[in-house]
């Protein structure tokens, strides 16, 4: 029975001790485990894998995914970094420009503007097309000059009141609709994720004219058509009490974990700890510290159940269902 549970922990289980970490490789092959079926099977896999999704808001996800390979977990986060298309600024025309902001600078902060657009809605624009059109390419322009306040206090220091337009912000880009995209596109559908992103600060006598045109792309090509802005993934903690923990020693049980981890409750008059929610640990192992607690905890993670999150600026609605499908990451 000892030989099957160490067998079960190795193919199931990592474990973290006080010095090191066990069980970290798969070893669940083929003709590994004498008694165990591990060819690949494609009904079982589709029995066993399953995903769950457990926090969904416009700029984020949390959802698990059970029954697979870290291979194939990295493999999600790898197209939503690299393979999922979505549009940004790709060529500034700059007319004048009398900031303090060179250039390069400038046009380099404008491709990093998340975009409020469908690329599905777009073709990829064919490379050496210089001039864009109405299926590859959303045009903005950016039009500020800054001025005095002829109505502020003599006596004022504040920027905010002594000039007008000084802060060139996203609200200030203006959609210049091509072709027949004004059909298309209903009025505020195509415009910055965000308007109170700060793209420059000037002073009177200053100006910013420029034209934008974004195109559709990946985040293979350039880092600023990544629609995801962290993309990670973690295996699901299991933390196993080995014995009662009762007393003072459930408080300080406790504290060695994230909050919202050990849980003590009162049974009978007496205080008693329980393990409530594994998930919310971060495994800074401070357990280990403590010479009487460390013996009764064993700290391991599961080895097939992984906790993906990914948070996105809102380019791209539903960025994790796209990815997940074929033919978008195709067109």
């Amino acid at each position: 029975m000892a030989a099957s549970q160490a067998v079960e922990e190795m193919r199931g289980r990592v474990v973290l001790g006080e010095f090191g970490v066990r069980n970290v490789h798969t070893t669940d092959f083929p003709g590994n485990y004498s008694g165990y079926d591990d060819a690949w099977d494609q009904d079982r896999f589709e029995k066993n894998f399953r995903v769950d999704v457990v926090h969904m808001d416009e700029n984020s996800l949390e959802f698990d995914m059970v029954g697979i390979d870290a291979a194939i977990a990295n493999a999600f986060r790898r197209i939503l970094l690299a393979e999922v298309p979505t549009m940004a600024v790709e060529k500034v025309l700059v007319y004048n420009n009398t900031s303090i902001v060179q250039d390069e600078i400038l046009a380099h902060r404008l491709g990093l503007i998340p975009i409020h657009a469908d690329p599905r809605l777009f073709e990829y624009r064919n490379q050496g097309d210089e001039e864009g059109t109405e299926i590859d390419t959303l045009q903005f322009r950016l039009q500020v000059r800054c001025t005095r306040n002829p109505h502020a206090a003599k006596d004022s220091s504040d920027p905010n009141e002594l000039y007008v337009n000084h802060k060139v912000y996203t609200r200030h880009m203006t959609w210049i609709p091509l072709g027949n995209q004004a059909d298309l596109f209903p009025e505020g559908t195509i415009r910055p994720v965000h308007d109170d992103i700060l793209i420059a600060q000037l002073r009177p006598g200053q100006e910013i004219d420029l034209l934008m045109h974004c195109v559709k792309g990946i985040g293979k090509d350039h880092a600023k058509f990544s629609p995801v802005a962290t993309a990670s993934y973690r295996l699901l903690p299991d933390i196993t009490l080995l014995e009662p923990v009762e007393g003072d020693a459930a408080e300080e049980l406790s504290r060695c974990f994230s909050p919202g981890v050990i849980e003590v409750q009162e049974v009978q008059g007496r205080k008693v700890a329980r393990v409530a929610n594994p998930r919310l640990d971060t495994f800074s192992r401070e357990i280990f510290r403590h010479e009487k607690l460390k013996k009764v905890v064993r700290l391991a993670r599961v080895r097939d159940h992984y906790i993906c999150e990914f948070s996105w600026p809102g380019a791209v609605p539903g960025v994790v269902a796209h990815a997940c499908n074929p033919s978008y990451l195709g067109g």
